[in-house]
């Protein structure tokens, strides 16, 4: 009786109606890489006026080039797994979790964590919105709080689809302030007080946080025969324990058992793995990259369990959700080879940057940047394809270079939204399969268009 005077907002329904399709439509994210691939031969044979042979040969001169990156990637979600699931960050994260009342809430306050912190360091906020999403929804089904767990999901993505380009770890900026970078002879070095830390860019990144939660709040379903929780998409997760921090084997142990789980000898490998730390923070004052973050998760992990046959243990379990990195990697890599080599990725930008004009080239930047992340979604790899197209523009249109760069940052950012890739180590840690959450995850690129359009329009710079 309840239930039928619920009131459904229009942006509920919008939501739920294309969540609905992607459901039935969207493939899963290795077909979504193949099927990307043939789009882009094709593209290269009718506008680049490449050969099929040349294209193939592109295809594989790449495919090799992202092996270093694709490791980085598996590292942070392994150690980051096995990190979260112990048992004392089991104990914050669950009191983090259980913090929200409703499921709106819980929504929310996903997004602020996986956003909050994807500006300091993407993959930390991509990791730890993962594991929030996943425990903040089993917590909401052990209280009885019914919440949408693809919605959940969503919020919990929402920092590589939003924030991360602007923030600490932001490719493009960061790359444009190092001494040497593939465009120093066109545009000169520029420091991030005219990228990360400009007024343009801070103000965009909190209006962004503020707006994206206000749309997640509205689209959360409200009805629910629209909610399905947890329970419905991972039931597995709501049977699993913390991991064991140590096994008790029965009879006489060997002394190769004894090295196995000594925690002497993992102590003092995470202790000089801890004075590096330190040393790097503190004592050098260098800051984050993907590297360090990977070698904190590391050694951090390995201090909280101390037996190394015990963390081994755990790094078996974790290694199964970073198994879709390992595998599609390789292919973007070689999409990333034929849009570069060709030349394709100059006339993809060069179709949008034409018909621009000062008052509109943030629009055609961040346009220009999301068409190309469909193809190349890797922040520093789509920038070198398409970085001097966008730069040479905005010179001759006398659009500040910093303004020029966060604006392309918006585009690399938000088609994330659409393209999967980057939600291989979340749905690897959520359980939940890409058609599930990605409908929701078109709501919000959608929704965020004519924000977006204004505040670059808008904001000063």
């Amino acid at each position: 009786m309840e239930e039928s005077k619920v009131q459904e907002s229009i942006l509920e329904k919008i939501g739920f109606r294309i969540s609905a399709n992607v459901e039935k439509w969207m493939p899963n994210p290795f077909l979504f890489a193949i099927i990307l691939t043939f789009i882009t031969l094709i593209m290269g044979l009718v506008f680049a006026g490449q050969g099929p042979i040349q294209m193939i040969d592109h295809w594989y001169s790449g495919f090799w080039n992202l092996h270093t990156f694709a490791m980085q990637m598996v590292l942070i979600l392994v150690t980051g797994y096995v990190l979260a699931y112990h048992r004392l960050t089991q104990k914050l994260i669950c009191g983090l979790a259980c913090m929200p009342k409703t499921g709106r809430q819980a929504v929310v306050m996903v997004a602020l964590v996986a956003m909050i912190l994807s500006w300091v360091n993407w993959g930390l906020g991509l990791i730890v919105g993962a594991i929030v999403a996943r425990e903040t929804g089993r917590q909401m089904h052990f209280k009885n709080v019914k919440v949408h767990y693809p919605l959940l999901c969503t919020a919990g993505y929402m920092g590589l689809g939003l924030v991360w380009h602007w923030g600490l770890s932001a490719s493009a900026p960061l790359l444009s302030a190092t001494e040497g970078h593939i465009f120093e002879e066109l545009i000169g070095v520029i420091p991030t007080s005219e990228t990360i830390f400009s007024g343009y860019s801070l103000a965009l990144s909190v209006l962004s946080l503020i707006y994206a939660c206000v749309i997640l709040f509205l689209i959360a379903p409200k009805s629910e025969k629209h909610m399905r929780g947890i329970d419905y998409y991972v039931p597995e997760a709501l049977e699993e324990a913390v991991y064991e921090e140590e096994k008790k084997g029965e009879g006489k142990v060997s002394i190769a058992d004894r090295l196995d789980n000594s925690k002497i000898l993992g102590g003092l490998l995470a202790l000089m793995g801890l004075i590096y730390i330190f040393r790097y923070f503190f004592v050098m004052g260098k800051g984050l990259n993907l590297d360090i973050v990977n070698f904190c998760f590391l050694f951090i992990g390995l201090a909280l369990y101390t037996s190394p046959k015990t963390y081994l243990e755990n790094f078996n379990t974790a290694v199964k959700s970073a198994a879709g990195i390992v595998l599609q990697f390789p292919f973007y890599a070689g999409i990333m080879g034929m849009i570069s080599l060709s030349g394709l990725g100059v006339i993809m930008a060069g179709w949008l940057v034409n018909i621009s004009s000062p008052g509109t080239f943030p629009i055609v930047s961040w346009l220009t940047a999301g068409l190309a992340n469909l193809f190349v979604p890797s922040g520093g790899g789509e920038w070198s394809v398409v970085g001097e197209t966008v730069l040479r523009a905005a010179q001759e249109l006398n659009v500040p270079i910093g303004k020029a760069i966060v604006a392309y940052s918006v585009g690399d950012a938000w088609t994330n939204l659409f393209q999967p890739f980057w939600a291989i180590p979340l749905l690897g840690i959520t359980g939940i399969k890409a058609r599930h959450m990605f409908g929701y995850c078109i709501t919000m690129l959608f929704a965020l268009i004519p924000f977006l359009a204004i505040a670059l329009s808008v904001i000063p710079y």
